[in-house]
């Protein structure tokens, strides 16, 4: 299995709470957003799974730490953030240093997130997969949209039986 899930962190497997500040692990409440602990566990039976982060107070241990709090660690192989890249989501560096990791074909990853410019048009213009996890109801754009987690393996699956 080539295929890649990369999964952005704040407000797409986990809610980011704007009033906290440094890295998420240590925050008093963190909390899972709904249907991640159901797709990390489809996605992993699809692919490789990661996060593609664009935190600047967390690197990959701190990002681990919030997942195990929250029970969705264990379904990470991998985690890229700005914070260690040193790039931010919107830099193409910062996806061409993930596609150099990987080692697969950009058009195998699969980057799923809820900001449009960040992980959309961003890794799109890289060449890599993208979903836009529009949960905010947010003015259309033209890729493929999800509004819950839960839909992505309808979204994704089609796709899968003819790669």
């Amino acid at each position: 299995m080539n295929r890649v899930f990369l999964f952005d962190w704040g407000d797409t497997l986990m809610r980011d709470y704007p009033a906290q500040t440094g890295p998420m692990w240590q925050w008093p409440h963190v909390s899972a957003l709904p249907g991640a602990l159901n797709v990390l566990p489809w996605a992993q039976t699809h692919g490789r799974v990661g996060i593609a982060s664009g935190a600047s107070e967390s690197n990959e241990e701190d990002i681990r730490a919030a997942l195990v709090r929250v029970g969705l660690a264990r379904f990470i192989d991998i985690i890229f953030c700005k914070k260690t890249l040193g790039f931010a989501k919107t830099d193409p560096r910062f996806w061409q240093s993930i596609i150099g990791a990987l080692d697969v074909p950009p058009q195998q990853i699969i980057m799923i997130g809820d900001s449009y410019a960040a992980d959309v048009a961003a890794p799109q213009a890289a060449g890599l997969r993208a979903v836009w996890f529009n949960w905010r109801n947010q003015p259309a754009q033209s890729c493929p949209t999800i509004k819950t987690l839960q839909e992505l393996p309808r979204l994704i699956e089609p796709d899968l039986l003819e790669s």
